[in-house]
């Protein structure tokens, strides 16, 4: 889907109605607006709070732009429920993901899926890369918010692990979104983690997945959005090796009270 609509958004069905195209052109224009505010806070000085622990912040710029996102969906779709985040959003139908919207706003690179219509940054439409070897392969992952001892220690492990298999690289570098848009594109070949929320993870999957990826569970087993863990990769051959490879850090689902 590219980002002026134009092409492919309102192709769902040949000569039928789409009944998502107002959901992705809303979606759309809601991440450019929360990106502009984004950068022009980036300049100005930030209080700064903690979600879920001292590793997990959220300033209030956050906080401004998630009301912006999901008062305005409430506004404009009051009978859908919108799982968002910033400038990720991901839209889902009886738990089917119908389509995601990414901003990187400093990048001004946006990032659109649409279930069965592809993929796309700005007006290229993505690819993921097809590497199954993990010797060829770049790894990304975060840390997630926990850090007492055990889990520091299996994160560590892990990273380990892939290492001692001889992977090309395996990188942290700050952002989980971030780094699955760069599995989306290509510029990554794999992607795992364990403390990812269903927000930060909805739309990603669907960008991914149009890409030609495979997203799915640490176990090896159909991706749970609500589970807090995930692996990604172009290929089935790498998302399955990386799930064999690593341990599992245990996080609270998100749909537990």
């Amino acid at each position: 889907m590219k980002p002026t609509g134009d092409q492919g958004a309102g192709e769902a069905t040949a000569g039928g109605d789409d009944p998502w195209k107002e959901c992705v052109e809303v979606a759309v224009q809601l991440a450019l607006r929360a990106g502009q505010i984004i950068r022009e806070a980036l300049t100005e000085e930030k209080q700064v709070s903690t979600k879920t622990s001292a590793a997990d912040l959220v300033t209030e710029t956050d906080h401004f732009v998630e009301n912006l996102i999901v008062s305005a969906l409430k506004e404009k779709f009051p009978s859908h429920r919108f799982p968002t985040v910033a400038v990720s959003i991901g839209f889902a139908v009886n738990q089917e993901l119908e389509f995601g919207v990414i901003y990187h706003c400093t990048e001004e690179r946006l990032y659109t899926g649409r279930r069965g219509q592809g993929a796309y940054c700005n007006d290229k439409r993505l690819q993921v890369s097809k590497v199954t070897d993990i010797s060829k392969a770049l790894v990304l992952t975060e840390i997630g918010p926990k850090r007492d001892p055990e889990t520091l220690k299996l994160f560590l492990s892990n990273m380990e692990r892939l290492l001692k298999a001889q992977a090309h690289g395996v990188r942290v570098i700050g952002s989980a979104t971030l780094a699955l848009c760069h599995l989306a594109s290509g510029a990554a070949d794999a992607y795992y983690q364990f403390g990812l929320h269903c927000w930060d993870l909805a739309a990603a999957t669907v960008i991914i997945r149009e890409a030609g990826g495979v997203v799915m569970d640490t176990s090896g087993g159909p991706l749970d959005l609500m589970s807090c863990r995930v692996v990604a990769a172009g290929t089935q051959e790498m998302a399955t090796f990386i799930a064999q490879e690593i341990q599992t850090i245990y996080y609270r689902r998100d749909d537990e009270n």
